[in-house]
Order: structure tokens, then C-alpha cells, then sequence
């Protein structure tokens, strides 16, 4: 089995494709900050916000588990055999399966708006929803159920997303969240504009509600419309279809109901969390904002360059499975998986020598102006998780690409009973200032038990993953991330003695020197020791560079 780096050069598409992705990730993921940014100087990061991003956050949770693993994991197997063994290139399955999720999610939505009440008594710490919280509750309840209709577009947006992945192109879906963010940071404007600041506010008016809530719900509208032109462009023109019946669409739903199953039982170890969270929150220590925002910080490396890796090796590795070209499968997911590493890892060791400048950076501002550093032992200890996360997301695309849905299920369930029991024991009777980076511990012993399981499964599934070259590539480029790291603290420590100021500038001129040492360290020590993966992007961006110079 060829597992070399030219994998990736036979198949310059995959990085081609990425790097697109990549782009518009990286993009919306600053815009994605500017927004948490500004929601953290109105609202805080205690019980305050709380209300607001839990209420913002339960839409997106209760589309994945209704249908979001179904529309991330199964279509694109589906799409790709349809588009390959259809006499219409998959035409009219397309279209039965948008009719289908389209009926689906406006249904769900329409209920979920209806019984607010009684989905937010089941998800949410009792404390918010008893006598003594009567105003957070009212403002929770209002909160979600003008966020609700978002389950509707989260799901259209996913699925429209997927069917132009199958249709190379891949784009769109990376960039359309730009939109969503755009509107956000307007809607949050105008709350400090007509509300202010108030970390220490007792509830929400009810204009403060609706423009936080209905603004937030027409971020999410905004993403999946701008993916509709894009539909046709690839020359797809959807017609609803309710001939459902003997049509394909079962083999996908018998797929699907494992896929469901992976879901609830991922979300009933989120829901553990979530409680959890809520209860340090509203005991006055570390909660859901710092738990959620700092994650989103952290995975960005994974955000931008995992996602956007997998995103475009999916077609690929299904096309592969569809063939019974089970080495073919091995050597693109060993491919992937140093790919990934050699550009994840460097971000991730960097980021706990550089989490007090991200926090205020990010997070220091107006209600947080004083209270950043509580993100900081959660931001650094969350590069562990991260790191252990991206391994088995990867490996799940195999998974994915050979139907074995099933399998999934059971390496997930394994993950969440270790995530809830880990979670339980290390938050109980803690310090309420601990329960976020607590947390963060047992979403990183859940996952290295997953990444383990599932790469073994995996290995065995198709004969084998190329362990011994992974070992040798992680000795090589663990050597160098350990030396950057070194560069990087050395640093820190000179700038912070001579930059020793605590203003935006000051801090903002620390992380770029810091940053600056550390990935220039990197980039050096990666040619020495040749981590072909690091010249392979650093070639495709030159290129991409050189080109667009000549065209300017």
C-alpha cells in the first residue's frame, strides 16, 4: 500500500479543494469571532449570557439530532452512488431527498416552536427555570423559541451544502456563514447601541429579546439562501418529488437510523455538559459561554483545515468504497490524517503559550473587560481534546465512505458514556470556578478512548492503515513541534518583559511575535527534518499566490 506523500500530489484536488474551503472557513471564522467578541463585551460571560447563548445554541443541537448526522455522514455516499449509477446522474434521488428533508424540518420546526416551554424544562439546569430565576426563565423560553425556526435552515443549509459537495463544488458552504456572521455583528451593535453593556443585568427587555433572537434566526435564514443560486450554477435544477416510495431512498434511511442513533446518544452526553455547565454558571463560577466559546476558539485549526480536508476526500473515499478498492480507502485516510497533523498540531501546541493574549484579544472587552482570564485554563486544555477529536473525525470518514454506519454508532456510544461519567466525577463538589476546565478534561478522555477504538476498527475494516509510516511521521514532526513550542515560550517570556503593557496593542504586538517565532520555527524545522505534507501547502499557496499576481 502506497501511503506516501505524493497520495497527495497524484490527487492535487484534494488539496486544491481544500484550500478553497480553507479560505472561506478561515474568513467566516473571523468574522465568526468579531461576533463572539462583541456578544461577550454586551453580555459577559456569566449567567447573563448564559440565558441568550444557551437559548441560541439548543436550535443547532436539536438539528443534529434530528438530522444533522443524517445529512453530514450519509448523504454524501449516497449522492455519489446516485450521481454514478443513475441514468439521470442522481437527479431525481437529489430531489426526493430535499422534498423529503424540506417536509421534515419545517414539521419539526413548526413543534418545536409550539412546545418551547417543555424542551427547555428537559435540556436546561431546573435552577434556570425555577421560582428564584422566574425573570431568566422567561427570558430563556422567549429566547428559544425565537431561535427555534433555525432547526429549519440549519438543516436546508447542511443539505444544499452536501449536494454541491457531491457536484464539486465546494465552496459555497464554507463561505455562506459569512452572511450569518455579518448580520450578527449588526444585530449586536445595535443592542450596545439601544441596551449597553450589563454583564450584571436581571433578564432581557422584550425588545432586547426579539432583536437578539429573531436577529440570530435571520443570520442562519441568510446562510442557506445564499447557497440556492449556487445550485443552479452546477447545472442542478430542483423539482419537489414525492414519489418516495421504491425509490432508493430506504437503503439511506436504514444508513440513517444509525446515524440518528450516533446523534442522540453524542447529545445526551452534550445535554450532561450543558447542565453541567449551567449549573457552575449560575453558582457564579465558569459555565457554558466560557466552556462553548472557547471551544470554538480552539477548533478552529480543525475548522478550517480538518473540515476542509475530509470535506474533499469524502467523494473520493466513497468513490473508493463503491469499487471495493479497500487499500485505496487505507491509503487516502493515512494521507489525510499526516496532512492534517502537519499543518493541526503546530496551532494546537501554540495556543495554551498564547491563550492569556486570545483571551483578550477575543474575549476582553466591556462586560468581560475585567474577567477574560477565566477563559484561559479552559482555552489551553481544550488543545488536548482538539487534537484527539480531529483524530477520530477523520477516521469516521471511513466509516462513513464504507456504509459501516453501525459500527459508528457503537464506538460513539463508547465516547459518550465515558464523556458523562468523567464529566460527573471530576465537577463534583469542585470549586464552581473550575466546572469549564473540568469539562474540557473529560471531553479529552473521551475522546483519546474514541480515537483509539475507532482507528483500530477502522485499521482492521480495510487491512490496515499504514500504522508503522504514521509512527515514523509522528516521531519526526512530535520533535518539531516540541522544538517551536520551545521558540515560542522563549518568546513569550522576552515579550511579555519588554511589551509588559496590558493594552489591545501592547497584546496584539505579543501574539504576533510570539505567533510569528513559533510557526516560523516550525516552518524551518519542517523542511529540515521533510515533512513533505508542509512543502506541499506551502507550494499550492505560492502558486495560488504566483497566479494571482500574473492575473492582477
Amino acid at each position: 500500500m502506497s501511503t506516501g506523500a505524493s497520495g497527495i500530489e497524484r490527487e492535487p484536488s484534494v488539496l486544491g479543494s481544500s484550500a478553497v474551503m480553507a479560505a472561506g472557513t478561515l474568513v467566516s471564522r473571523l468574522t465568526g469571532y468579531l461576533r463572539t467578541g462583541l456578544l461577550v463585551a454586551a453580555l459577559g460571560d456569566g449567567l447573563h449570557a448564559d440565558i441568550f447563548n444557551i437559548a441560541n445554541t439548543i436550535p443547532n443541537m436539536l438539528y443534529i439530532l434530528l438530522a444533522g448526522g443524517v445529512f453530514n455522514a450519509v448523504l454524501v455516499p449516497q449522492l455519489v452512488r446516485a450521481i454514478g449509477n443513475d441514468a439521470d446522474g442522481g437527479t431525481a434521488y437529489t430531489n426526493r431527498v430535499i422534498t423529503l428533508a424540506a417536509l421534515f424540518l419545517g414539521l419539526v420546526s413548526v413543534l418545536l416552536v409550539i412546545a418551547t416551554p417543555l424542551v427547555m424544562r428537559l435540556l436546561v439546569d431546573p435552577s434556570y427555570l425555577d421560582a428564584s430565576h422566574a425573570v431568566e426563565r422567561d427570558s430563556i423560553i422567549t429566547f428559544a423559541r425565537y431561535c427555534m425556526p433555525q432547526v429549519f435552515f440549519y438543516g436546508m443549509f447542511v443539505l444544499v451544502g452536501q449536494v454541491l459537495v457531491t457536484r464539486r463544488s465546494f465552496g459555497p458552504m464554507m463561505w455562506a456563514p459569512i452572511a450569518n456572521n455579518v448580520i450578527s455583528v449588526l444585530v449586536i451593535i445595535a443592542y450596545l447601541i439601544t441596551v449597553g453593556a450589563d454583564r450584571n443585568a436581571i433578564g432581557y427587555s422584550s425588545g432586547a429579546e426579539a432583536l437578539l433572537g429573531l436577529g440570530s434566526t435571520l443570520g442562519i435564514v441568510a446562510q442557506f439562501a445564499i447557497l440556492v443560486p449556487y445550485l443552479r450554477r452546477t447545472g442542478f435544477r430542483y423539482r419537489p418529488r414525492f414519489d418516495f416510495k421504491g425509490t432508493g431512498l430506504g437503503q439511506t434511511l436504514r444508513l440513517g437510523v444509525w446515524t440518528v442513533l450516533f446523534v442522540i446518544v453524542n447529545q445526551v452526553a452534550f445535554t450532561v455538559v450543558v447542565r453541567l455547565a449551567s449549573t457552575g454558571s449560575a453558582s457564579g463560577g465558569t459555565g457554558f459561554t466560557i466552556y462553548s466559546n472557547a471551544y470554538l476558539l480552539v477548533m478552529v485549526p480543525h475548522a478550517i483545515i480538518t473540515v476542509s480536508l475530509a470535506t474533499a476526500v469524502l467523494p473520493r473515499l466513497s468513490g473508493f468504497a463503491a469499487d471495493g478498492r479497500l487499500l485505496s480507502v487505507a491509503s487516502a485516510v493515512n494521507v489525510t490524517m499526516r496532512s492534517t497533523y502537519a499543518l493541526v498540531l503546530p496551532l494546537l501546541v501554540l495556543t495554551p503559550i498564547v491563550a492569556p493574549y486570545l483571551a483578550s484579544l477575543v474575549f476582553g472587552w466591556g462586560a468581560a473587560a475585567h474577567t477574560y482570564g477565566n477563559f484561559v485554563p479552559t482555552l489551553s486544555l481544550f488543545t488536548i481534546g482538539t487534537f484527539f477529536f480531529t483524530s477520530h473525525y477523520l477516521v469516521l470518514r471511513g466509516f462513513y465512505a464504507l456504509e459501516q454506519n453501525r459500527r459508528v454508532f457503537f464506538i460513539q456510544c463508547v465516547i459518550s458514556v465515558v464523556n458523562i461519567v468523567a464529566a460527573v466525577a471530576l465537577t463534583h463538589h469542585v470549586n464552581a470556578i473550575d466546572t469549564a476546565p473540568r469539562l474540557v478534561l473529560a471531553y479529552s478522555i473521551s475522546y483519546a478512548v474514541g480515537a483509539a477504538l475507532s482507528y483500530r476498527q477502522l485499521s482492521v475494516a480495510v487491512g490496515g492503515l499504514g500504522t508503522q509510516s504514521l509512527i515514523r511521521f509522528a516521531i519526526r514532526i512530535g520533535i518539531v513541534v516540541i522544538l517551536a513550542a520551545g521558540a515560542a515560550w522563549i518568546a513569550r517570556e522576552g515579550a511579555d518583559q519588554i511589551l509588559g503593557s496590558a493594552n489591545k496593542f501592547a497584546v496584539l504586538l505579543r501574539l504576533s511575535v510570539v505567533g510569528s517565532v513559533g510557526l516560523g520555527t516550525y516552518l524551518a524545522l519542517a523542511r529540515m527534518f521533510r515533512i513533505t505534507e508542509v512543502d506541499q501547502v506551502t507550494r499550492l499557496a505560492t502558486q495560488r499566490l504566483g497566479s494571482r499576481g500574473r492575473h492582477r
